[in-house]
């Protein structure tokens, strides 16, 4: 028998994104029902660190802790970096950056996207349901299909494990089936569930973009010299290495590198792979002493074509997914939970309706064209960087002296960099 619920929004995904959308919305006053088709596994402390890291700037910094999340994240493991050096490995001229210059403690905080998404998790669920605690949809007839009723704070209904079967839009609502018989009705779906988002392509909505025939190794290691609290990257012709400082003194490493060079590397014994990544990394912080195991991701450009259809909105890897040379993914993942949260809010206090294709277009505007920008600018970067001719290389060195002797435009692509 299928069960209705009635909501504000459905938020399909509950990553980082489609997590802190769902308590920002729930924190707003919203009914959200949160469809995810897996609990994620909890981070523990006493595990090795998380391979799969992220360069977390002020504004995501600041958006967790207004969400209740930040605290419990500092608490666990986070790597601050107060600088950030990058040179080119063809070319003259290095560009260093500093959290002093901007009046900041640091640029930014290296953690766990496992962490993150665990912290979220916990969030979600801090505040009890009292019997149908706010939310309209009806008790779950296969309490092991759902843990709706549970835990979860007041105004969000979790269906986990769940997933979107069917989607129907009208102009009075979206409906959305799962799997095991669940209507769903709201104002809004958002899909936040990945780059291989199911009810992107439900919707209908094509991307465009490249792969870029590279994969990203990733692992973290130990140097004979400390980090510094600095976050390092180096380009090279095959494509850029970077050293981000963890908060037990290791960096993980970030090494784009084309799909056969980066299978040869990963098939290295751990003596051979230190002392090949030391030479990439040009010894800067000394021999590499020790190594964890080595995994590695392609890496590709998605840009959706559109973030809205009928009532049907795009977030985070589902609208885009950029090169990770630097570390922006997250960010502009949770800029467009910022943006929608405050064109939802918004359209509420005007008494118009959530879903009015005026009201999303809005959103679509800032987050499409500012994720749009970002994007073909780290395409940009990749092409011209990943060059090996003697010309292009000189004019880099000459691009990144000038950018070093000018504060003003360090200034700028710090502030960018930070979302301000």
């Amino acid at each position: 028998m299928s069960r209705r619920g009635e909501f504000d929004v459905i938020v399909v995904g509950a990553g980082a994104v489609g997590g802190a959308l769902a308590l920002a919305l729930a924190r707003d006053g919203f009914e959200v029902a949160l469809v995810e088709a897996r609990e994620p596994k909890p981070w523990r402390a006493e595990d090795e660190v998380d391979l799969r890291v992220v360069a977390l700037a002020p504004d995501a910094r600041a958006l967790l802790d207004d969400l209740g999340a930040w605290a419990a994240i500092a608490a666990a493991r986070i790597g601050p970096y107060r600088h950030m050096h990058v040179w080119d490995a063809l070319a003259p001229g290095e560009l260093h950056f500093d959290a002093a210059e901007q009046g900041e403690a640091a640029l930014g905080w290296i953690v766990e996207n496992k962490l993150v998404q665990s912290m979220l998790w916990r969030a979600l669920h801090e505040d009890r349901l009292c019997g149908s605690g706010g939310s309209r949809d009806a008790p779950a007839a296969n309490p092991a299909r759902s843990i709706a009723a549970s835990a979860a704070p007041t105004g969000v209904r979790m269906h986990c494990p769940g997933e979107v079967a069917d989607i129907e839009d009208s102009d009075s609502g979206v409906t959305a089936t799962l799997a095991d018989g669940t209507r769903l009705r709201a104002r809004v779906l958002v899909a936040a569930e990945g780059a291989e988002s199911s009810v992107r392509t439900r919707l209908g909505v094509p991307f465009e973009g490249r792969d870029y025939a590279q994969r990203a190794v990733v692992a973290h290691v130990a140097t004979e010299r400390p980090h510094a609290g600095t976050a390092w990257q180096r380009f090279q012709p095959g494509g850029p290495l970077a050293f981000l400082p963890l908060a037990d003194g290791r960096c993980s490493i970030v090494w784009s590198l084309p799909d056969a060079e980066a299978a040869r590397v990963l098939a290295l014994d751990d003596d051979a792979f230190r002392a090949e990544l030391g030479c990439a990394f040009d010894f800067r912080l000394g021999a590499i002493t020790a190594t964890t195991p080595r995994a590695a991701f392609p890496l590709r450009l998605r840009l959706a074509e559109r973030y809205v259809e009928g009532r049907g909105v795009l977030a985070g890897d589902a609208a885009h997914v950029v090169h990770p040379l630097a570390g922006q993914g997250m960010n502009l993942g949770l800029r467009d939970v910022a943006c929608l949260r405050r064109v939802l809010r918004a359209a509420r206090e005007r008494g118009s309706d959530l879903g009015a294709e005026h009201v999303l277009r809005r959103y679509e505007r800032e987050r499409r064209s500012d994720n749009t920008l970002a994007a073909r600018g780290f395409d940009a970067i990749e092409r011209v960087y990943g060059s090996a001719s003697e010309p292009v290389a000189a004019l880099r060195g000459a691009a990144l002296s000038l950018v070093s002797g000018v504060g003003a435009l360090r200034h700028v692509l710090a502030a960018r960099a930070a979302g301000r």
